[in-house]
C-alpha cells in the first residue's frame, strides 16, 4: 500500500506531515528508555483540523493520543503546529514532541510505527438515491454521467480519468483551515442533490457524512483495480534511531487495536484491516 505526496493528507495539508516531521528531528533522544521513565507524552498536532485535532482535545488523533498516554502511564502535552505548506523549511525548535498521530507511511522523515489502522478513499451517495442502490465500485456503470464531486489533484481524479467518469465531475479546492471546509460543502451538495456522488478521503468524508441532515451511504473504494491504490496504512511518527521507544509503541498499538478501532469508527472513520475488509463496530456501540 504505497503513499502518494499529494494524497490522502491534500486535504488536511499534506501527506508526509513535513512541520510535525521538522520538529520530531530536532527533538533530543529522551524518551528511548522504559515507560517507566516517560512522565509526559508529548504529542505534535493542529490546533484546529477536525476530525483529526483540535485544541480542545475534540479529535480522533486527540482521543487516540490520550489512549497512548495513558497506557504508557503518562500524562499528555501537546505542541500545537498547525499544518501549513512550506513550513517544513523552518526549523520548530528543540524538545518538541515524541509522538505525532496519523503519519501515513512511506516517508523517510521520520521513523514510521506499524500501522495502527487502515483506511481508503470513499464513495459518498445519498441512500435514498434508488439509482445507485448497491454501488461498491467506481466501475459500476450507473455512475456514467453522474455528477461526481472530489479534491483536486488527488487520487480520485486519475481513478475517476480511468473509469470515463471526469466528464461530469466537478473539482473543489481546499483551502486553509480544517480538514472539513471542503467536505462539508461537497456533502451539502450531494444531500441537496446538486451532486449525485462525492469522493473524499475516508476520514474526512466519514465524519463530514455523519454530520449530513440527509441519510448517506458511504463505501469504501476497496475494489478499484486502476489507478494508484485508494487503500492506505496509517502509523504514527517517531523520531528516528530511537529502537526501544517504537519498539514501546508497537506494543502498546498491538494491544489496544480493539479500542483504537473504536475510537475511529464513532468518527464514522471506514477503518479496514489489514487485508482491505472492513472492520465493523461491535454491536454494542451501534
Amino acid at each position: 500500500m504505497g503513499t502518494v505526496l499529494n494524497s490522502p493528507f491534500t486535504f488536511r495539508g499534506r501527506v508526509l506531515r513535513g512541520v510535525m516531521a521538522a520538529s520530531l528531528f530536532a527533538v533530543a533522544s529522551v524518551c528511548a528508555g522504559s515507560a517507566h521513565a516517560l512522565e509526559w507524552l508529548r504529542v505534535c498536532a493542529d490546533p484546529d483540523n477536525m476530525p483529526f485535532s483540535n485544541h480542545e482535545g475534540e479529535g480522533f488523533e486527540n482521543k487516540l493520543a490520550e489512549l497512548m498516554a495513558r497506557k504508557l502511564g503518562a500524562k499528555i502535552s501537546y505542541t500545537w503546529i498547525p499544518e501549513r505548506r512550506g513550513l517544513l523549511r523552518h526549523p520548530m525548535g528543540d524538545n518538541a514532541c515524541d509522538l505525532v498521530m496519523g503519519y501515513a507511511q512511506g516517508s523517510d522523515l521520520v521513523e514510521d510505527t506499524n500501522p495502527y489502522y487502515y483506511t481508503s478513499y470513499v464513495l459518498i451517495y445519498r441512500a435514498d438515491d434508488a439509482s445507485l442502490a448497491g454501488l461498491d465500485s467506481l466501475k459500476d456503470p450507473r455512475l456514467k454521467n453522474k455528477r461526481i464531486g472530489l479534491v483536486a489533484r488527488t487520487p480520485p481524479a486519475s481513478m475517476l480519468a480511468m473509469n470515463g467518469l471526469t466528464a461530469s465531475a466537478k473539482p473543489f479546492e481546499v483551502g486553509r483551515g480544517s480538514s472539513t471546509s471542503g467536505a462539508d460543502a461537497m456533502i451539502d451538495e450531494v444531500a441537496a442533490g446538486t451532486l449525485d456522488a462525492a469522493l473524499l478521503w475516508g476520514p474526512v468524508g466519514g465524519y463530514a457524512a455523519q454530520r449530513s441532515p440527509k441519510p448517506l451511504n458511504m463505501v469504501p473504494l476497496i475494489k478499484e483495480q486502476a489507478g494508484p491504490s485508494p487503500i492506505y496504512a496509517i502509523t504514527m511518527g517517531v523520531r528516528p534511531n530511537e529502537p526501544q521507544w517504537k519498539h514501546q509503541i508497537n506494543k502498546v498499538i498491538e494491544e489496544s487495536r480493539d479500542e483504537i478501532d473504536q475510537i475511529l469508527l464513532a468518527f464514522n472513520v471506514p477503518v479496514l484491516d489489514a487485508h482491505g475488509k472492513p472492520v465493523e463496530p461491535r454491536a454494542a456501540d451501534r
